[in-house]
């Protein structure tokens, strides 16, 4: 009998069973621990070999050699994320691509509570310290203020003439979102080898490592997108627990369950709602990520109740707990996105701050009732709302986003070429990029794996893969709204979390179980280790090209695989 597609998790790390957590509502009808032990039974009695060499070493293993392994090697992960984003931070020492914007925002901002303007081809002054040379007047900005606060917090910490306090906060968010993709990884799959290998893929890949060494905001999208995403991942299985024990007192007492309960105690679904707030305190797309995620909680409680029994389980769904469920989420997300605002409505001088209060402004009719400084910051995001669907001007590394997954034009964020004398150059020519280019080897794996993933998704409905995809298409679908904006391909960082975990997913899928016939097992752990390994030897030979490391120019040249990544 062949296993169901959920039952091939199950032993992923060498011996430890590694389906998914506690969760038996979630499971496939026809995904039992019966038909595991009698598929087993049946190769049993056929002879067959199972697992390999490393099964066998990890069975003979001591419960203590154990542990120090599941720890260890996470923790190892953790440090090799730490050394790519923090070694040589504060180089170079100048304002790379758009941190022009953001840095000097967040300096204004700590300072002033809003983002001010600044003298004319002020970047050489701030390069070299000058950090309070900046005016009172208002400027407009087009993102919100979050990202930027927090950008601020690190210059306040090591000082805003130190280049590491620039970037020293999107690093250590970069840091922690490679411990939070294995934390999210063990939940999902229930294994510490593909939590390990999720956080050892994200930690080397160079678009998360470049986008965790420059002080842009995108960073800070991923990081609060990838908490709210495993925020609701807590949730299904919390909601699920609920509504099971909700029927069964119903049951105990004779009652029925027609319409199910509006559980309004639901603190995951909450913890998203702020951490999806703050996403879209950093950048708008975090909308996106918040619309998808809440109809997400919506499916999957309408698919717990039919499990349960529940008679009216869509109507119960909609009437009673959307409701419930738009209340949790949404108005905390509402909060906390104006509580990131909290500098401008305290400020006389942020721009259009007192908008509303001139002649002929201010609302009349039916809102008039809306407090003015809500009036002016609302005529506020509309004049950004106006630029952003009508930024069009044109950009040497803009992406269209039909070629994101097929990474056809990185971005170059810094560049410093160099002839023989100049900067240390021995060659007769050097170049020192810094090049949002990912890992090819990962991200052309991964962009395939989503592709399989979408396949697998229509022929087995498996609820790990519509997670992972939801994730994977609330950060890039959106996009093919605007392909006539100008965009670019470190935007895809808010998204890649999800592409890792695709490609972990597939991974899981390759190196099969402890259970599995000997050579199938042998030949995924062969394939996984020789993949890994050369994912890593790419990592090593881009390396210069994400961290600023002058090259001979002929070598810098050998990186760019595609004509379109000069």
């Amino acid at each position: 009998m062949s296993r169901t597609p959920d039952a091939e998790f199950d032993a992923v790390l060498v011996g430890e069973a590694s389906g998914a957590p506690p969760d038996s509502v979630d499971r496939p009808a026809g995904d039992s621990g019966e038909e595991i032990a009698e598929h087993s039974a049946d190769a049993a009695a056929r002879n067959e070999p199972r697992g390999s060499r490393l099964d066998s070493w990890w069975a003979r293993q001591s419960p203590r050699v154990r542990t120090v392994l599941r720890w260890g090697a996470p923790a190892a992960v953790v440090a090799v994320a730490a050394s790519t984003r923090l070694w040589n931070l504060g180089s170079p020492a100048e304002l790379v691509f758009d941190e022009t914007f953001y840095v000097k925002d967040a300096w204004t901002l700590v300072n002033l509570g809003y983002e001010a303007t600044w003298p004319a081809e002020t970047d050489p002054r701030f390069n070299v310290g000058q950090t309070d040379i900046f005016y009172t007047d208002p400027s407009f900005v087009v993102h919100p203020p979050l990202g930027k606060w927090l950008i601020g917090l690190g210059m306040l910490a090591f000082g805003p003439e130190n280049p590491v306090g620039w970037r020293i906060s999107t690093a250590i968010v970069g840091i922690i979102a490679v411990v939070l993709i294995m934390l999210i990884a063990k939940r999902l799959f229930g294994s510490t080898l593909l939590a390990t290998i999720a956080g050892l893929l994200f930690a080397i890949d160079g678009n998360a490592i470049v986008m965790s060494r420059i002080s842009l905001l995108d960073n800070f999208l991923m990081f609060f997108v990838l908490l709210g995403f495993g925020a609701i991942l807590l949730d299904r299985q919390w909601s699920s627990t609920r509504l099971a024990l909700w029927i069964s007192r119903r049951e105990k007492r004779g009652r029925a369950s027609d319409w199910g309960p509006a559980m309004w105690w639901r603190p995951w679904l909450i913890a998203a709602g702020v951490a999806l707030g703050a996403a879209t305190a950093v950048k708008w797309n975090g909308l996106y990520f918040l619309a998808a995620f809440a109809v997400y909680t919506l499916v999957v409680d309408a698919l717990a109740r039919r499990r349960a029994g529940v008679r009216f389980w869509a109507t119960g769904t909609i009437f009673k707990q959307a409701p419930t469920s738009f209340l949790l989420i949404v108005p905390i997300a509402a909060l906390v996105y104006l509580a990131s605002w909290t500098g401008w409505f305290l400020s006389d001088s942020g721009y259009n701050r007192d908008w509303a209060e001139q002649p002929g402004n201010a609302w009349t009719g039916a809102l008039a009732w809306v407090p003015l400084p809500l009036q002016s910051l609302w005529h506020f995001e509309s004049s950004v709302y106006g630029y952003h669907v009508g930024e069009t001007r044109p950009h040497p590394y803009q992406a269209n986003p039909l070629g994101w997954l097929l990474m056809i034009r990185p971005t170059s964020m810094w560049y410093l070429g160099s002839e023989t004398g100049e900067n240390g150059c021995t060659a007769n020519l050097c170049g020192a990029s810094i090049t949002g280019i990912a890992n090819p080897l990962i991200w052309w794996a991964a962009t395939a794996a989503a592709i399989y993933l979408v396949y697998r998704l229509v022929r087995f409905r498996e609820w790990r893969v519509g997670l992972v995809l939801l994730g994977l298409g609330a950060g890039y679908l959106p996009w093919l709204l605007y392909l006539n904006r100008t965009v670019f391909q470190f935007y895809t960082i808010a998204f890649q979390p999800y592409l890792i975990l695709a490609l972990t997913l597939v991974i899981g899928i390759l190196l099969g179980s402890a259970n599995d016939p000997s050579w199938r097992r042998v030949s995924g752990l062969r394939v996984v280790g020789v993949y890994l390994g050369v994912a890593v030897a790419v990592s090593i030979f881009f390396w210069p090209l994400w961290t600023g490391i002058q090259l001979p120019y002929e070598f810098l040249a050998a990186h760019w695989w595609l004509p379109t990544w000069r």
